[in-house]
């Protein structure tokens, strides 16, 4: 596929959406319930597992002293947790505010497949083919114990300089994904549940520091866990990629990289551990990998046709008003993520594609390639400052702005507007 950059002045997002997005209802809950799953799974990596005793042990002496017990212990942990979240929410909100320039860097073909291939550099890393190492300095002034409520709160706020040679790849992954949708509130929501994922198992172990011994011993399990996590970096590396990749190539790699994880992570991967439950959570996470795989190359073979687009022309719109018929415009780009979301997921729902047929003309404007002075005028006609932007026209040929789309909308939610348009034209 040529590598082509979108038009001059054309970004992904140029306006405030006023649709939830693609992450909207249960896919906001299954995701951040799947953050949350993450970030306590970079509690058993080799940087973070060995302090999690020496962090117990700090709340735990912290809270003595004074002889305050139980209700100081829980304060500190607090402290902790605060640190977590305000240092991990800083940078997701920091990242989403980039949102705009990242929107428009995500443009250009070029830029995705750096960032891919930069997603793919730090899983080498989690992989153990190189060890990420901060400065000396930094890590000594971080590791740095001081006392009371703010040595718990400065725990907190530097665990991730600590720990980053194990958990920096993926929140650098995180981060990236979390600019592209450059959604502020949304960046602060997905990293504050990075922090409850990381600082909740901590928080629980100080809250009964007598059940430490009933850890896991460090072990070559967790070299396990650092590579399952580089496993995900590798699934974020393909979603950059997918707008770029030819047909439904990125579906099928996707596919490929779930069948490689589990087959790794199931059964070629030879770590092992001193709890006999470790076979059985490394077979479940191979299976679960494979069903996964298997699920989606499933969904793609088995998904109807989609709606059938007409290119635009007058003639497409006088036709349209001759059947006093209204039209849905789809400004549309192959390296827009919203744009392909829309055509593989609201574009191929069957009462979506029935509703289309019988009763709506259906045009796509591709502004992938720039220069096309046809689509120039009518960038500037319907006033489209990114994609997606979908138009739509009533019967009379007349645009109900009320209904104008410029993100993901979910496939219940647009039939939802193709009634209103239908019902307002009629």
């Amino acid at each position: 596929m040529p590598v082509e950059s979108a038009p001059a002045g054309l970004s992904q997002t140029s306006e405030e959406p006023n649709v939830p997005g693609p992450l909207y209802g249960w896919a906001m809950i299954w995701t951040l319930l799947g953050i949350f799953a993450g970030g306590m799974a970079l509690n058993l990596t080799p940087c973070v597992y060995p302090l999690i005793p020496i962090t117990v042990s700090y709340f735990g002496g912290q809270a003595t002293k004074g002889g305050e017990g139980q209700g100081k212990l829980v304060a500190h942990g607090l402290c902790y947790m605060a640190g977590l979240a305000l240092t991990n929410s800083v940078l997701g909100v920091v990242a989403s505010l980039t949102g705009g320039l990242m929107g428009a860097m995500l443009q250009n073909p070029i830029v995705l497949i750096v960032v891919a291939a930069v997603l793919v550099f730090f899983a080498t890393s989690l992989f153990g083919l190189w060890e990420m190492r901060l400065p000396s300095g930094l890590t000594q002034a971080a590791a740095k114990s001081y006392t009371g409520y703010f040595g718990s709160l400065f725990m907190g706020l530097t665990l991730g300089v600590v720990a980053a040679p194990c958990i920096a790849p993926f929140v650098l992954g995180l981060l990236a994904w979390v600019a592209s949708m450059g959604r502020p509130w949304l960046g602060f929501v997905i990293f504050f549940t990075l922090s409850l994922g990381l600082g909740l198992p901590l928080f629980l172990l100080a809250m009964f520091s007598g059940q430490l011994e009933k850890l896991p011993r460090s072990g070559g399990w967790m070299i396990w866990v650092r590579k399952l996590m580089g496993w995900v970096l590798v699934a974020m590396a393909v979603h950059f990629m997918r707008p770029v990749l030819p047909g439904h190539w990125g579906t099928i790699l996707l596919a490929l990289v779930a069948l490689a994880a589990g087959l790794h992570l199931g059964w070629i991967d030879k770590n092992q551990a001193n709890f006999r439950a470790f076979p059985w959570l490394k077979g479940g996470a191979g299976v679960a990998c494979l069903v996964l795989a298997t699920f989606i190359l499933t969904s793609w073979a088995m998904r109807g046709p989609g709606v059938t687009w007409k290119p635009y022309s007058e003639e497409t719109l006088k036709e349209a008003q001759n059947l006093r018929k209204p039209v849905i415009i789809d400004f549309y780009a192959t390296w827009c993520t919203p744009c392909c979301e829309l055509e593989d997921v609201t574009f191929h729902d069957a009462s979506v594609v029935k509703l289309a047929e019988s009763d709506f003309i259906m045009v796509k404007v591709d502004v992938t390639k720039s220069g096309n002075p046809v689509h120039e005028r009518l960038l500037q006609q319907y006033e489209v400052k990114g994609v997606p932007t979908i138009v739509f026209l009533d019967s009379s040929g007349k645009e109900k702005r009320d209904l104008r789309l410029v993100d993901f909308l979910p496939p219940d939610q647009f039939l939802g507007r193709m009634a209103k348009l239908k019902k307002d034209g009629s």
